[in-house]
């Protein structure tokens, strides 16, 4: 079994920053994908950025505004958020790939004022 946790969330001013973080325990193996994915009210739960072992990607509406990191000796994923936006306000899940299995986190709310 996997579990995801989640914190970093919080109320910020547009154009301010947040860090976020997913720290992974149980069953992890080192070939996985993890990732952060958002869900505003009233809207679908959408990709914001994945890394692999070997890459990342992010949604075009975060690109040059969000990195995504990863500390594997600890299992951990990060989401550096810079210049966020009103937008940007939703609840941020992390998710982890492996063995075809899917895993996620209860989230973490981030709120954006304008």
């Amino acid at each position: 079994q996997v579990q995801l946790v989640e914190s970093g969330g919080g109320l910020v001013q547009a154009g301010g920053s947040l860090r976020l973080s997913c720290a992974a325990s149980g069953n992890i193996f080192s070939i996985h994908t993890m990732g952060w994915y958002r869900q505003a009210p009233g809207k679908q739960r959408e990709l914001v950025a994945r890394i692999t072992v070997s890459s990342t990607a992010y949604a075009d509406s975060v690109k040059g505004r969000f990195t995504i990191s990863r500390d594997s000796a600890k299992n951990t994923v990060y989401l550096q958020m810079n210049s966020l936006k009103p937008e940007d306000t939703a609840v941020y899940y992390c998710k982890l790939d492996q063995l075809n299995r899917v895993y996620w986190g209860h989230g973490t709310q981030v709120t954006v004022s304008s």
